[in-house]
């Protein structure tokens, strides 16, 4: 494939290659009937495009061939250098032809002109099952216009060398040559509440809970770690809220004057809830739905605007899922909660040796 963008409800197994992890996730989740926000991904081709034209990548690598991503000055000169090859080789003139048309076609699928926008990485080593990468690269919030959608994939393609994500990538052994960029172009939602879900629970890795943080409007103050959010517990099974803890969250992330600011609340509203009761069950159920069909816990974000629930992302949680699960004999997971985990989750009882 030779594509430089494929929209979500387009995507097959086959463009998993050329469309990075994230992007993946969320074609996959749109095909399968989940409530996901519409938009494109910007292939790999147009990134390795930009890459291989005058010679970028040929500098980008004199860069990183002998870098010591233990010597902090070393590091962050490579990455500003990498950084800045990127954004001075820019794209090539079909693949801006094609993101203008995607974006283009995407403002007339949502019948709204200039529609906004996050434009947001999705490497190829992007939301894998033993690493997430999860926040290495940048993701830039409520962009509209063709110029600017065209500007922030560039910068998106130049965070791939941030100094994070290249000393990320060195710690879990991927090449950064070997790594390419695809990039979300993905409508937004004027969230009321956001938040993150976790189909298990990331304090313990009982599968047999939904874990959710939630807090007032998008969900950059949960994910940044800005505020303590609100958090829920709810069974897997009955779906009913067994533990809520609601938390002073001390500001917003909205939109106003064209783009996104982070907004005082009043102590009032602080306190109360983010989401309402019914709303934390249905979100548990999505999450639960994305899990089924992938097949594995997942690290889960979503908006939230009335009564409608977005899923803006969904990756493989790797912390829990990839440690050796218990047998029952172990004494782990006893009594009621271990039963509930074994209906879920069955695992082979070992047997005794004599």
């Amino acid at each position: 494939m030779t594509t430089h963008t494929v929209f979500f409800d387009e995507y097959t197994d086959g463009h998993h290659p050329i469309v990075g992890g994230k992007c993946a996730s969320l074609g996959a989740m749109t095909v399968a009937g989940l409530p996901v926000p519409g938009g494109f991904a910007v292939t790999t081709h147009a990134f390795n495009l930009a890459v291989g034209r005058h010679g970028a990548g040929a500098e980008i690598w004199s860069h990183l061939a002998e870098l010591d991503t233990s010597d902090m000055a070393a590091l962050s000169a490579a990455g500003r250098a990498c950084r800045q090859a990127v954004r001075d080789h820019g794209m090539s003139t079909d693949v801006e032809a094609a993101i203008r048309a995607g974006y283009q076609e995407l403002c007339d699928r949502v019948g709204q002109p200039d529609v906004p926008v996050a434009i947001r990485s999705s490497a190829t080593a992007e939301d894998q099952p033993d690493a997430s990468f999860a926040g290495q690269q940048d993701t830039y919030l409520w962009i509209h216009g063709e110029d600017e959608v065209i500007n922030h994939v560039i910068r998106c393609w130049a965070s791939l060398y941030t100094d994070r994500a290249i000393a990320y990538r060195n710690d879990q052994g991927y090449s950064s040559q070997d790594v390419s960029m695809a990039v979300a172009v993905q409508q937004m939602v004027e969230a009321e509440a956001a938040g993150v879900a976790f189909t298990l629970d990331p304090t313990n890795g009982d599968r047999s809970k939904v874990v959710i943080d939630s807090a007032f409007g998008l969900g950059e103050t949960v994910v940044s770690g800005s505020v303590t959010p609100d958090n829920f517990v709810v069974d897997k099974i009955v779906f009913e809220i067994v533990k809520r803890t609601i938390s002073a969250k001390e500001e917003e992330c909205i939109v106003a004057d064209g783009g996104v600011v982070h907004r005082a609340l009043s102590p009032e509203r602080s306190v109360e809830p983010s989401i309402t009761d019914a709303n934390v069950k249905a979100v548990a159920r999505l999450a639960r739905q994305a899990e089924k069909h992938f097949g594995r816990p997942q690290d889960i974000e979503w908006a939230i605007v009335g009564d409608t629930i977005h899923l803006l992302q969904s990756r493989p949680e790797t912390v829990w899922s990839n440690k050796p699960r218990p047998t029952v004999s172990t004494g782990v997971n006893a009594g009621v909660g271990g039963i509930v985990n074994m209906l879920l989750n069955p695992v082979r009882v070992r047997e005794k040796s004599e």
